[in-house]
């Protein structure tokens, strides 16, 4: 069967490339005709994730970056714009659980951490390729959310605070970019066999879920051209978008 081609000759930057969801997308956004601006810390995963796209004969570009860094993601910004002179889609996948536990008990320094990876980043990125995506046909945003967003269940309170803020800072640019051609989305990706998910879940059986793989064409959907959805979240286990 062919391969849908939606995103021939667009320019996809995706944040966590190295591995799990991010590194899938990649894959994905590739397989469909992409050229993918990766984006993360872990140089080697990166290199890897390269081999891979160059053997499906897309190509890619790798930016070692530490999203903690908000100058260097402006830089980033920057260099899209000199190379480019816009940006197709954005994938906001990078995010950090932090530690599993009481409220009273996290330290600042790990709420510092998990809120500048999963808010921060995210504020300082749409900052970055507001306009970039604006000069595209049809721009497109989506950031990768969690359940625990709205469950906030005892102890993940600091994970949870974190993709509540991303949600709301998601819907709120949405509404923004309402009149333009641009759209921002939010996604939920459930349960998934990823390094992050081992460490919230180490009892749990990672045979039972699905893997980054099976995932990420829905998430990529979230960046073609033909997406017309604004300030939603997409659920994989429902299948289905709903308001955030």
């Amino acid at each position: 069967m062919a391969v849908q081609q939606d995103l021939a000759g667009k320019v996809i930057l995706i944040t966590g490339a190295s591995r799990g969801i991010g590194y899938a997308a990649g894959v994905e956004a590739a397989r469909r005709g992409a050229h993918v601006v990766a984006v993360a810390r872990t140089v080697g995963g990166l290199e890897e994730l390269d081999d891979e796209i160059q053997e499906m004969g897309s190509s890619a570009t790798l930016v070692p970056l530490d999203l903690r860094d908000g100058e260097a993601i402006d830089r980033l910004g920057a260099a899209i714009f000199e190379r480019w002179g816009h940006l197709d889609g954005v994938i906001g996948n990078a995010g950090q659980l932090g530690v599993l536990s009481p409220w009273a008990h996290i330290k600042p320094e790990d709420f510092e951490k998990v809120m500048t990876v999963n808010v921060t980043a995210n504020y300082r990125l749409i900052r970055s390729v507001d306009l970039l995506l604006r000069q595209a046909p049809d721009g497109r945003a989506v950031f990768v959310s969690s359940g625990a967003a709205r469950s906030a269940r005892p102890f993940w309170g600091l994970y949870a605070a974190s993709k509540a803020a991303l949600d709301a800072m998601v819907k709120s640019y949405a509404g923004e970019i309402e009149n333009t051609r641009v759209r921002a989305n939010s996604f939920n990706p459930g349960p998934v066999r990823t390094a992050m998910r081992a460490k919230a879940m180490p009892g749990e059986n990672p045979e039972t879920l699905p893997t980054p793989a099976e995932i990420a064409p829905k998430l990529v959907d979230l960046v073609s051209p033909g997406l017309t959805q604004n300030g939603q979240l997409f659920s994989i286990q429902s299948g289905e978008f709903s308001p955030l």
